[in-house]
């Protein structure tokens, strides 16, 4: 595997070293930058959400360390976001993103994996499950895609992020129960980093209007997700703004061996909104039998 931390010397200061680069994989074809921490006996592979400038590091950055303490875990960038490669005329597709994840685990020598989904993430996490479970041990889907239902207003505009520092602040004002979590620096930090060059041209290219149709190419058809035998934690905001809660309710309908936790003042980002609570249900789920 290849560091993209390397710079054209060999060298770089620690203290501006990007924390979002890790190192590189080949997977399905894709040069695939991920994360990595602990070295536990089982493995924790963490599929990240879709928005403008998301980077496994900014979703899973209080969550990697926490079950690093039992588990190795691994963070990939999905193709076209974060550090990944971005092909020309790629094709942004669940089964693309799904055989990428599962491409990873093949570069990285890992057979069985829990899987942990954030919303567009959830859906690749159901579609890696359904195509190839004997790969996956417990599923963790929060505020997840996978279903249908009706676009948001939230995800119309996260889908729909113009480029521009105002539009940022709008999008990431849908994200968070509490505004505060996504006032002050948070919107430029994240105009940054989603309009680095390549970054917003791969992001527009894959969710243009009218986005309803994307919201049915990330679905999983209901009798596949039936037939998922897994232990399965589906957690959800109740003030999700992006993701309705009632995708939810929908998946443990129809996940026989599933249970719910639904967080109160808690919008999409159940693993920053309320850390503490889902890393601690997280970890015992996977610990537990």
């Amino acid at each position: 595997m290849t560091s993209t931390q390397d710079t054209d010397t060999g060298t770089q200061d620690p203290a501006t070293r990007n924390p979002a680069i890790g190192d590189d994989v080949q997977a399905n074809g894709i040069r695939t930058n991920y994360l990595e921490a602990g070295s536990g006996e089982k493995t924790v592979v963490l599929v990240h959400g879709s928005g403008p400038g998301v980077t496994a590091y900014a979703n899973w950055r209080g969550v990697l360390p926490e079950l690093g303490k039992d588990f190795r875990v691994v963070a990939p960038d999905m193709v076209g976001f974060g550090y990944s490669e971005r092909p020309d005329n790629a094709n942004y597709s669940l089964d693309t993103w799904a055989d990428q994840t599962l491409g990873v685990m093949d570069a990285l020598g890992i057979e069985k994996a829990h899987l942990v989904g954030n919303s567009f993430g959830g859906a690749i996490a159901l579609r890696l499950a359904t195509k190839h479970p004997e790969r996956v041990d417990k599923l963790v889907l929060m505020g997840s895609m996978g279903v249908p239902f009706e676009i948001t207003e939230g995800l119309d505009n996260v889908w729909g992020f113009q480029g521009t520092l105002e539009h940022m602040k709008t999008v990431m004002g849908y994200f968070a129960y509490d505004k505060s979590l996504t006032s002050g620096d948070l919107a430029q930090a994240r105009f940054e980093g989603a309009t680095q060059p390549g970054f917003q041209e791969s992001f527009s290219s894959m969710f243009p209007a009218p986005r309803q149709r994307w919201v049915e190419g990330m679905t999983v058809p209901d009798d596949e997700i039936r037939a998922l035998p897994h232990r399965t934690l589906i957690v959800h905001g109740r003030e999700d703004a992006v993701i309705p809660v009632t995708n939810s309710y929908r998946l443990v309908e129809l996940l026989d061996n599933a249970d719910l936790s639904v967080f109160s003042h808690c919008g999409h980002w159940s693993m920053i909104e309320r850390k503490d609570d889902f890393n601690r249900q997280v970890r015992d789920f996977f610990l537990g039998s």
